[in-house]
């Protein structure tokens, strides 16, 4: 029976958790939700990723959020306290990621899959993807605050509100020029792009990214500036002073 989230995990360090749900466009079911948690700490704790990328299958989705069949039996507003507990849960995990992630975006990312590629650390898109919240003209649903703020960080306020209220759609140039994508390329240069941006942050001090990506989680999530514990761990760090040692030693 098909994996509808796997895991592979490159020679170079990289891993990528895949959705493979394209009949139903990447459309996640609450036991997917879980298997990603489940390979994250698998990734983090069990194969030391250096990096990890997150990705759908077929071309058209990234991934379509949480599938609609889902919500059929829902009766009262407890049970979407209980489901938005359920998805901030996921959604902060990938948040917290120490090593850096990359969203594969291949088409729709929308609703819980926006999400997802939100908190991650950089954005690589083909350039027919799109992205969006069409809530207010599919279910007349709501996002929590948190995921609401996170899109802020990320696209500016006008957008959000534009993809919010008006069930609009941002393209992936305006997501470029607005610095939610890092890139937009061809459907066909999108694996190879994000594998050399994997290059790229695992050739740069994990000490130092680590630190960021908690300190900016921080500011946006949490609105706080306490960071005394990430700063005394990244200074008495042995990679700090190996990097000090070789910025003073005598250069030929």
């Amino acid at each position: 029976m098909k994996k509808l989230v796997d895991l592979i995990m490159h020679p170079t360090g990289v891993a990528e958790i895949i959705v493979d749900r394209p009949e139903r466009h990447n459309a996640m079911t609450l036991p997917m939700y879980e298997e990603v948690l489940s390979l994250i700490e698998r990734c983090t704790l069990d194969l030391g990723a250096a990096c990890i990328m997150f990705r759908g299958m077929g071309g058209k989705s990234f991934i379509a959020g949480t599938d609609i069949a889902y919500f059929k039996d829902f009766t009262s507003g407890k049970q979407g306290l209980e489901y938005e507990a359920f998805v901030e849960r996921v959604v902060d995990a990938v948040e917290r990621i120490a090593v850096p992630t990359i969203a594969v975006v291949d088409g729709w990312a929308v609703g819980g899959g926006l999400a997802m590629a939100t908190v991650c650390d950089f954005r690589i898109c083909s350039d027919t993807s799109k992205f969006g919240v069409p809530i207010a003209k599919t279910l007349s649903n709501t996002l929590s605050s948190r995921n609401l703020a996170r899109l802020v960080a990320g696209f500016g306020l006008p957008r959000v509100k534009k993809m919010l209220l008006l069930a609009d759609y941002v393209s992936a140039d305006e997501a470029l020029s607005c610095g939610y994508a890092y890139q937009v390329c061809p459907q066909q240069e999108l694996e190879g792009a994000a594998h050399a941006l994997a290059g790229r942050l695992m050739g740069l001090s994990f000490v130092t990214q680590e630190a960021v990506k908690e300190s900016l989680r921080r500011l946006v999530m949490e609105q706080s500036q306490k960071d005394d514990d990430l700063v005394e761990k990244v200074y008495g760090s042995q990679t700090f002073r190996d990097g000090v040692a070789a910025f003073n030693s005598p250069k030929e």
